[in-house]
């Protein structure tokens, strides 16, 4: 597409059943009631000017620019907080008009430097169009006397500048803080002439304040005063793009917009069903990795990880590649071979990886980041429910009266839903968290949990059966739903087992740590409050009881009758941007695409036919498997696509050991990441910016990613990579584009029966099921009964986990992520997104510091049964006493050194959020840091490719 800017409407969308006729300028024009009049002008193909109104922040009125004239009524409304009525007629264009317009134009411009020609936002500036659009020639007022002209740039913020010089105090950017994003870090500070934006207090920039750089103040602006550096630095773009980011589970659609083969920004798409028009951090700005000199743009190979690299062409690559797999394949059998699917590439990607490993190196040893992450949430939701995936779409929040939100940190992980939720919150929706640590929701501006239940790590079942006892021996059951919607024996042994006094709050609070009035109180809300919503992440899944705890949320929203409809549900929040796709499509051991299971005789058989090659019938290995099998000498070689287990999957110096073991590694990415410390391949990815292909996010929805400039490693999409170590191999797959992939996917995968590139195209999205039964797709799920048939009730009594504390080992260490930074960060540590968290700390209660004589930032060893790190301390009181928390996103700390290999009982994801250890001062860098370092640095050295 070319530049066209997005429609803009002045005012937000109104949703009524009821319809409103009037007359605009002489043309009739139907809406909904409660529409604003300048809203149905905008809809009739009309154009009001305006300076501070537009449609993602509400009505406010203030620049009387958009002045019309209705039959029968006083004065001069303005028409972005004025609704229309039955019968209206409004005038939009008069000679009062326009006289007035061009007094109100003439003050502003009177205050605004005239540097048009030189603005960075030159051509692109409404407060420029608006002066053109009501024939501003002149200024009478003249340009002496007080001003803001002189007021300095405020350019701390790595990706945008404030120019207070050129901001006419709209009030869009406050709104936009206040409205959309939720953090209220912006404000009109003072009156009359002396009001101006300030973000936080006087002494604050807009970097020292609590803005989080959403980049919803930049959009909203109407002029430079809040413009992208690289916008000025590179010019206006000249064509953009509509794609989907590649980080979080969220699925933000975008507009790339570019100049050449240059991104200058990326902007949210206000029609993306996802987001909204609305962005993150990392989403908005944090895409200079693309472009990072540490990126590998040639394959490489070497015999030996003690070896350099050596720079190779990719025919050199692949049939070295496709020649020690073969080898491997010919000496040891198929099953010594496997691969890890990648939850950062498309769908159409992840799809050949498996069917690489399943038809090309002949077993079932392909598996994916799900196995440390959602696994368990796809065996709990498929047991109960029938799907593994979440029930509602993420619009759904908004007709929520109570979020339950457990082990999971929306504000920092998931950041552009944590708006729309916070959004609901002011409006009045009552919020209960569970979790150990004091997440930003359970207290930020205008939002307060109802309850916040502080558990001790670990204890997930306990507490959730602890709700369950409530509402079951309270009589809080919705037992018409149960008796319709769920197996009603099941349903009974599930209510004696929870009501056994063994499970009351009292009973357990000596395990939870939770108090019981709190919890009881908790459990009323949830089962009485109204339309009840369960929101989860992966301080539910990375337990011994992972699995078990998914059930258990199953089972309250069955049990409470919250299933099935808007405003309800149980909700994964999916971590990475492709994971629920990277399931989708056959990424584990024991299922194909689809969840269906390898062992199923016509399941395979459909594949069979299709790809023309028998699959094996037995399950292959999970990761940890494969690396155990590496240690015991019977899997030899592994193909990782766009993960770095090395530095994400726990026990690092087990996994160290698996790969150092094996006699073939190759690494498919962007970065030599920690992984390929260990690699004999290097195959160079292509970003998300280089590519077509589908993502699919944690609510369903499957969404076009669109190449926007060509792959910087040759030319080489990833599906082409991995299609062309399938040739070298013998394979001779002809596929042409990503569509016919789909195409097979669709073919092959009752889901996406109805999903093809051309369909995505003319509808922007969809949510699967698509089919025969669900044709336009499904934004909720099990509406009119459970996918299974039945809702399966099943008890989960709670185990405590084998990872206990002791004198060696007194406090409990838990993991997760912070706002700015990514995963394991090979993305995110490539940008300015370093400047808010440049190393990953340790965070301890003020107690527990007091006890071991630490103070805020002091270096200190973290030591565990596995390993030990060492990382500066943060002092907070946002974890309790013997509790201590930490991120992974800096390979430097390592903290999956210190992590145990205990894992949920069902599916082997890890438990990352219970590892007792001990925590003491320290002078910096272990020795195993220090030796890791110089082993990695030696790993990295490269022969380039000799001159020809």
């Amino acid at each position: 597409m070319g530049y066209e800017p997005q429609t803009e409407f002045g005012t937000p969308e109104v949703l009524s059943d009821v319809a409103v006729t009037l007359t605009i300028d002489g043309r009739q024009v139907t809406v909904p009631a409660g529409t604003s009049v300048m809203r149905a002008a905008g809809s009739c193909g009309g154009s009001i000017p305006s300076l501070c109104a537009t449609d993602s922040v509400e009505a406010f009125g203030s620049c009387r620019m958009c002045l019309v004239e209705i039959e029968g009524a006083r004065g001069l409304p303005a028409s972005c907080t004025t609704p229309v009525a039955e019968g209206m007629v409004v005038h939009t264009q008069t000679e009062r008009l326009a006289r007035v317009r061009k007094g109100v134009m003439e003050l502003y411009i009177s205050d605004h430097p005239l540097d048009c020609l030189t603005c960075s936002a030159n051509n692109d500036c409404e407060l420029q169009d608006t002066a053109a659009e009501v024939g501003l020639r002149d200024v009478r007022y003249g340009y002496d006397g007080a001003n803001h002209l002189g007021a300095a740039i405020d350019a701390s913020n790595p990706y945008f500048d404030f120019d207070p010089s050129k901001c006419i105090a709209c009030s869009r950017c406050v709104r936009a803080c206040d409205e959309v994003q939720g953090t209220l870090a912006l404000t009109i500070d003072g009156r009359g002439f002396a009001s101006k934006v300030s973000a936080g207090q006087a002494d604050d920039n807009f970097l020292s304040s609590e803005c989080v750089s959403c980049g919803a103040c930049v959009a909203a602006c109407p002029t430079a005063t809040l413009q992208e550096k690289a916008v000025k630095e590179l010019g206006k773009p000249e064509r953009a793009v509509i794609t989907t980011c590649a980080y979080c589970g969220v699925g933000c659609t975008f507009r790339a917009e570019m100049k050449g083969e240059q991104l200058v920004r990326m902007v949210p798409w206000k029609d993306g069903k996802a987001n909204r028009g609305h962005s993150c951090v990392k989403g908005r700005f944090a895409w200079g990795y693309a472009n990072h000199q540490d990126r590998i743009l040639s394959p490489m190979i070497r015999d030996s990880i003690e070896d350099p690299w050596r720079e190779v062409s990719w025919d050199e690559a692949l049939t070295f590649t496709a020649g020690k797999l073969n080898a491997i394949k010919a000496q040891y059998g198929a099953r010594a071979l496997g691969g890890i699917t990648s939850s950062r590439c498309t769908n159409e990607e992840v799809w050949l990886v498996q069917k690489l490993i399943r038809s090309g190196f002949g077993s079932n040893n392909v598996d994916t980041c799900a196995r440390v992450c959602h696994s368990p949430t796809g065996y709990g939701l498929s047991k109960t429910f029938g799907t593994s995936a979440g029930t509602q779409d993420f619009d759904s929040v908004m007709d929520a009266d109570v979020v339950l939100v457990i082990g999971a940190n929306p504000t920092d992980g998931h950041p552009v839903f944590a708006s729309r939720l916070k959004r609901r919150l002011r409006q009045g929706a009552k919020l209960i968290v569970i979790d150990p640590r004091r997440i930003d929701l359970v207290r930020s501006p205008h939002i307060e949990a109802a309850h916040h239940l502080a558990l001790q790590p670990g204890t997930n079942v306990a507490v959730l059966t602890a709700i369950a006892h409530v509402i079951v021996t309270e009589g809080l059951a919705d037992e018409a739903f149960v008796r319709e919607r769920c197996d009603l024996d099941e349903y009974q042994d599930w209510a004696r087992f929870v009501s056994d006094q063994r499970h009351s709050p009292e009973a357990l609070e000596a395990v939870t740590r939770v108090p019981a009035a709190e919890l009881r109180a908790a459990a009323r809300l949830y089962a009485t409050g109204g339309n009840g919503a369960i929101y989860y992440g992966l301080g539910v899944t990375e337990h011994s009881q992972g699995s078990s705890t998914v059930i258990a949320i199953a089972n309250l929203a069955m049990a409470t009758g919250n299933i099935g409809r808007r405003g309800v549900g149980v909700n994964p929040l999916r971590g990475q941007n492709n994971v629920q796709g990277s399931c989708d499509m056959g990424s584990f051991p024991h299922e194909l695409p689809g969840y269906r299971h390898i062992s199923d005789s016509a399941t395979r058989e459909l594949f069979e036919h299709d790809w023309g090659v028998a699959l094996d019938a037995e399950p292959g290995l999970r990761i940890p498997n494969m690396l155990d099998a590496a240690i015991d000498g019977s899997f030899r070689a592994l193909y990782v696509q766009g993960e770095d287990i090395l530095q994400s999957d726990p026990n690092t110096h087990h996994v160290a050991a698996g790969l150092k073991a094996m006699d073939c590694v190759i690494v498919h990415d962007l970065f030599l990441n920690e992984t390929a410390n260990y690699a004999h391949v290097f195959l160079p990815g292509s970003t998300f910016l280089e590519k077509t292909g589908t993502f699919t996010n944690a609510e369903r929805r499957i969404q076009m990613v669109r190449k926007v400039m060509e792959p910087a490693n040759g030319g080489l999409e990833d599906w082409q990579v991995t299609q062309a170590l399938a040739n070298a191999m013998g394979l001779g797959w002809t596929y042409s584009d990503a569509g016919e992939i789909m195409d097979e996917i669709a073919r092959l995968t009752p889901s996406f029966a109805g999903v093809s590139h051309a369909r995505l195209d003319a509808e922007g999205s969809l949510q699967w099921p698509v089919n025969a039964a669900h044709p336009d797709g499904s934004p909720i799920m099990h509406e009119d009964g459970f996918v299974r048939g039945k809702g399966k009730f099943i008890v989960t009594d709670y185990v405590p986990t084998d990872e206990k504390t002791g004198p060696r080992f007194p406090l409990l260490l838990t993991t997760g992520r912070i706002l700015s930074q990514y995963n394991v960060g090979a993305q995110t540590r490539r940008t300015e997104n370093t400047v808010w968290h440049p190393e990953d700390l340790l965070e301890m209660h003020p107690t527990d510091a007091e006890n071991r004589g630490l103070n805020d930032g002091d270096w200190v060893k973290l030591t565990s049964r596995t390993g030990e790190t060492t990382l500066r301390v943060t002092v907070t009181d946002r974890v309790a006493p013997g509790v201590v928390y930490t991120t992974f996103h800096h390979p430097a700390t390592q903290a999956n050194v210190v992590t145990t290999e205990f894992s949920d009982w069902a599916t082997n994801c890890p438990e990352y959020k219970v590892t007792a250890v001990q925590v003491m001062p320290s002078n910096g860098p272990s020795e195993w840091q220090e030796t890791y370092a110089s082993w990695s640095e030696k790993s990295r050295r490269i022969t380039p490719v000799a001159a020809e």
